[in-house]
Parts: C-alpha cells; structure tokens; sequence
C-alpha cells in the first residue's frame, strides 16, 4: 500500500508542472547516483542550482522554478525540500521531520526516501561527492 506522502507527492508533482514536459532534456545532467539500494541515506543533497524553491502566493503553495516553466509542490514535498540545503543528509531530514511532525506515520523514512529518489531523477535535487 502507498503511503499518503508518497501518492500525494507523485500526484502532485507529476500533474502541477508547468512547462515541464521534458525536464530532464533541458537540464544539463551531472552525476547521478542510484538511491534504490538506499547508499545516499547518509550523503549530503542539495537543490540542483537550475532550481529555486520559493513560497508563491498566487499558487498557495512552495513551488520549483527553472528556466522553463515550474513545478508545483505539496506541503510534503515542499518540507523535505525546505531541509535538502547542502548540509543535511536523507538521515538528518528525516530526524528533522519527526522532530517537527511527530505525528507522521511509522514509515516517514521509506516516504522521505522515495520522494528523494524521485527528485533525484527528475534532477531537482543531487548528491555531493
């Protein structure tokens, strides 16, 4: 079963982007690594520069802006963003969320990962040598 950071996250960010139809065409792709054996956990990510989050009122809500359009975040997505500043690994941003939402479900860190994948592979976030 989905998580519900998960599904809102995957909904909300694949169907709220704008002038996005080919990201990853547009963005010069630097190195990637592979999250799905989970080797990034303790590694430090940052936004990829061609990206800035920021708050818009017009939209209510945190959105990604880069040169060709934006991408529309959900209050999830936009909380483990807001922590992805170049200092914090996926561990510390997890620790983070449960300090400030102790309230989440058990399997945070398995949401918080999946969404970290996902936005390493559209190249909104990358991880540091």
């Amino acid at each position: 079963m989905m998580s519900n950071l998960q599904s809102q996250t995957e909904h909300h960010l694949d169907a709220d982007s704008v002038g996005a139809d080919n990201v990853e065409g547009n963005i010069e792709h630097g190195s990637s690594h592979n999250n799905e054996g989970s080797g990034t956990r303790d590694k430090t990510a940052s936004l990829n520069p061609l990206f800035r989050m920021q708050y818009e009122k017009a939209q209510g809500c945190y959105v990604l802006l880069f040169p060709e359009g934006m991408i529309k975040l959900n209050p999830s997505a936009a909380e483990i963003l807001k922590r992805v500043d170049g200092s914090n690994t996926e561990n510390a941003i997890c620790a983070e969320l449960r300090q400030a939402f102790p309230d989440a479900p058990e399997d945070l860190e398995e949401d918080v990962h999946a969404f970290l994948v996902h936005a390493e592979q559209k190249k909104w976030i990358r991880y540091d040598e």
